[in-house]
Order: structure tokens, then C-alpha cells, then sequence
């Protein structure tokens, strides 16, 4: 491999091709721990052309690549295997805002954009780009295109690929398309944008896209809210849709377990009520500046809560800093069960009606295949999505890692079945990765495992890009 990598430095430079142990650690592990692997180098290009160089050199030699942008993943998708035969192309060198069009709303952008550096510029010309992730101020456009992120604002403006316009993309070969065409209307053939939204670099590697802007939205009402049940949130939530319509931008829901973990572990936590509840909702209604009411949607959703039933009871928030607080306790949920030790993701989505039905008959469930399991539930009921993660059992103050582990294949399995009983999906928005590749494909039919294999054969026949990710 000696030559590969030395047309790897002339591509890239030599100070951007990592082999050492110590400069490539940080790229073969992704952010849960979970999933680790080695690498044959680490390659970090700067521009689409050195993008090209390196996949072209790769697929010339037979080598495998793995695209990742900022590794925060949560299914092992942007990591190698252990055979330490693979090339990682990290897009973190590739960060230009490469144009905003506010009459248009589109910004273009390359890959390695981080997420809230998106957001800024938006800002910056008046406009927003909404997708909102707790890892924005880490996670790349690419990645995010990668995987079709989701994030707390798919229940007014959508999933990633409803955010993308046109994409520039290295092909396997290394060629390059190039289709960064801002346009709403092409209706040409095939949409090869969507095409390549999801794959999880197995089709090729995303280098730049076209997003969408809508106007700025800087008013906000924002309430945390105290429910009995998960169905009395999706009650509260046909109530929010009724007062706030197009308004309403959040309706996040997470369970007591969930919130204790941020309140122990998120240093400044607070909990804003005064007694605690088995279930809470976080609703935001947002608008532009000159807009007015909404307080008065949000008081009156919260107040035919009360009478309905459904709100035992909730915080307003009166200020910026009283509104990120009450964010904090929703977007530290991750973090916060990473620091309590081993953790089982999974990320399913149901028909919201089912939603309530499918978590209470989930739990005892799994407490008869490890009794003691917590799970930690979260996620966005407005679009049917739960987080429903799994935390080891505590025996004298100290969770039980190594028997969640051990138990992992049957939990995961029990509530696969569950959701795949109910017509859901077992990834709503993480994407399958490595820890989901072959579930994926169980789950499915297998029509569509065909048509999936025959997308990848035609455009990746030597199966260099990301393999095991995403088709096993």
C-alpha cells in the first residue's frame, strides 16, 4: 500500500494523510463508544478536486473508503471495520459558505460545513436554515445529507432531504456530478439528489449542496410541560396543532429517567417544576418579528390542556436565557446517558396514534429479558419519532454495563419485532450504519433489499464505498 499512500500525499499534501496511531485515534471511534475500528490512513482533503484524486487513487488500488464528517454519529456509519485495510476521508477541511441567495432562500455550502456555522450565515442574511440537532455546533452538512438527519424541527419544515435542493457528489470512481442547481422545478428524469440523501456514503461522497432558507423565525413561546402519559402528549399535541397551525415548530417529549439523567449529569440543570411528573412535553411556537400572539396560542394550548386533562402542570419561559434552559433539558439527554455509562440506542418511528400503546407495552417487556433495565425515552412525538434507549440496571449506585451488553441482542430484538409488528421503522433519523446494517435488511422485504443491492451494485460494483454500512 505504500504506493496508494504516496499518491495519497500528492493529492492532499502530506500533513493531511494521518497514519500514526495518536493522529488517527479520534477518527476510528465514533461518539458512543461503541464502534471502533482501524485504518490503513486518515485522509483529509480540502477541496471537491482532492475529493476526486483520493476516491479515484482508492478505487484504482481496491481500497475501501469511509466518508465521514464530524463522527457524531450514533450507529457506526462513519467508522472503519478492524481490518485496518480501509481509507477514512474526513470532509473537515472542506468548510466554505460558497454562496446565500435570500431572494432565492438557498445557501451552498461544501460538505464539512459544520451545522451551526450554516445557521450563522443563514442568520446573517436574514433568513434560517432549520434543522436543529443537539451535536450542530460538531456535525456536518455532509453527514447530515449522508444520513437525512432529523432533529426538533422535522415537525414544521421536514427531514433533510426536504432541505436539499442539488447536491455535487464524487461518484465511486472518482468522477464528479455536479448537480448544485437550486432549483423547485426539475422535472427531468430521475432525482439523483434524493438518491444519494440517506445512503450513508455507500453511493458515493457528498462534497457540496444546495440547501433551502425560510424566513427567520426570532419570536418564541416556549413552555415545558408536565403529562401523565405519553398519551395524554399526543393528545396535547393535536391540541397544539389546532391553536398554533403552521406555528408550531417543537413538540418534544422525554420521560422522568431521561430528565433525572440531565439533572445529575448537565452541570447547571434545573428542574423548572415544582414536582416531578412521569412524562414531559417541550412546545415551542416560533414566527417571524413583526408577529404577535404567539404567547397567547401558547397560554391557550397549555390552557385547554388543564381542562382537558391532559397538563398537570407547566414552566413559560420569560426569557432567552429561561428558554435555553428549558432546551438544555432536552438536548443534554444524549450527553448526559453517555456519562452514565453503557447505553443501547435505538431511534423507531410509529404511527403517532400508536405511539402511546407502543411505549407502555414496551417496557415490561423488557424487563422481563433484564430486569432492572431503565429504559430512557425521548424523542419528537410530532412526527412519531422516540429515542427509546436502554441504560444498564444500578446495583448499589453502580449501573450493571456488562450485563446490559450481554443482554443487547435480545433487547434490541424485542423491540424490533415491536415496531416492525406495528408497521414503524427501526431508524427514524439515525440512519442503520454498521450497528443496524443487518436488522435493516431483516426487516425488509425482500423486494427491497433487491432494488437497494441493485442501486449499490450499478453505481459502486467494486463495493468500496462504506462497506457494511447500511446493506450488510
Amino acid at each position: 500500500m505504500t504506493d496508494l499512500l504516496d499518491h495519497l500525499r500528492t493529492a492532499v499534501g502530506d500533513a493531511h494523510v494521518l497514519t500514526a496511531d495518536p493522529d488517527v485515534a479520534a477518527y476510528v471511534v465514533d461518539w458512543t463508544g461503541m464502534y471502533a475500528g482501524r485504518a490503513l490512513a486518515v485522509v483529509r482533503p480540502g477541496s471537491t478536486a482532492e475529493v476526486a484524486a483520493v476516491v479515484a487513487a482508492c478505487h484504482e488500488a481496491g481500497v475501501a473508503i469511509v466518508p465521514q464528517g464530524g463522527n457524531t454519529g450514533l450507529v457506526g456509519g462513519g467508522v472503519p471495520d478492524a481490518s485496518g485495510e480501509a481509507v477514512v476521508l474526513s470532509l473537515g477541511r472542506m468548510r466554505t459558505v460558497r454562496a446565500v441567495d435570500p431572494v432565492a432562500g438557498t445557501i451552498t455550502v461544501d460538505a464539512g460545513v459544520v451545522l451551526a456555522d450554516v445557521h450563522a450565515a443563514a442568520a446573517d442574511a436574514g433568513r434560517l436554515f432549520p434543522m436543529s440537532l443537539g451535536s450542530e455546533g460538531s456535525c456536518t452538512i455532509g453527514g447530515n445529507l449522508a444520513t437525512n438527519a432529523g432533529g426538533t424541527a422535522v415537525l414544521r419544515y421536514g427531514m433533510t432531504r426536504e432541505l436539499v435542493l442539488g447536491l455535487e457528489v464524487v461518484l465511486p470512481d472518482g468522477r464528479v456530478w455536479d448537480g448544485l442547481r437550486g432549483l423547485r422545478k426539475d422535472n427531468t428524469g430521475y432525482d439523483l439528489t434524493q438518491l444519494f440523501v440517506g445512503s450513508e456514503g455507500t453511493l458515493g461522497v457528498i462534497t457540496g449542496a444546495v440547501l433551502r432558507l425560510f424566513p427567520a423565525t426570532p419570536r418564541h413561546a416556549t413552555a415545558w410541560v408536565a403529562v401523565a402519559s405519553v398519551e395524554a402528549a399526543v393528545s396535547l399535541l393535536g391540541v397544539a396543532q389546532s391553536r398554533a397551525g403552521a406555528h408550531l415548530s417543537t413538540f418534544e417529549i422525554a420521560n422522568r429517567q431521561a430528565v433525572d439523567l440531565v439533572l445529575a449529569h448537565l452541570p447547571g440543570a434545573t428542574d423548572p417544576l415544582a414536582e416531578p411528573s412521569d412524562w414531559y412535553v417541550l412546545v415551542e411556537l416560533a414566527g417571524a418579528a413583526t408577529e404577535e400572539g404567539l404567547d397567547d396560542a401558547l397560554e391557550a394550548i397549555l390552557g385547554e390542556g388543564v381542562e382537558a386533562g391532559l397538563v398537570a402542570d407547566a414552566a413559560i419561559a420569560g426569557s432567552p436565557a429561561q428558554r435555553s434552559a428549558l432546551w438544555a433539558l432536552r438536548e443534554g439527554i444524549s450527553e448526559a446517558q453517555k456519562v452514565e455509562g453503557a447505553t443501547l440506542k435505538h431511534d423507531v418511528t410509529l404511527p403517532i396514534a400508536d405511539l402511546a400503546a407502543w411505549a407502555t407495552a414496551m417496557a415490561p417487556v423488557l424487563e422481563e429479558v433484564l430486569p432492572g433495565v431503565r429504559p430512557v425515552t425521548y424523542g419528537h412525538v410530532g412526527d412519531g419519532n422516540l429515542h427509546y434507549n436502554v441504560s444498564a440496571p444500578v446495583l448499589d449506585g453502580k449501573g450493571r454495563d456488562a450485563e446490559l451488553l450481554a443482554a443487547a441482542p435480545d433487547l434490541s430484538r424485542a423491540i424490533y419485532d415491536s415496531v416492525a409488528a406495528g408497521h414503524g421503522s427501526i431508524s427514524a433519523e439515525h440512519g442503520l450504519g454498521r450497528s443496524k446494517a443487518v436488522a435493516g435488511s431483516s426487516y425488509k422485504s425482500g423486494v427491497e433489499v433487491d432494488l437497494m443491492r441493485a442501486v449499490k451494485h450499478a453505481l459502486d460494483p467494486r463495493g468500496l464505498m462504506n462497506p457494511g454500512v447500511l446493506l450488510p
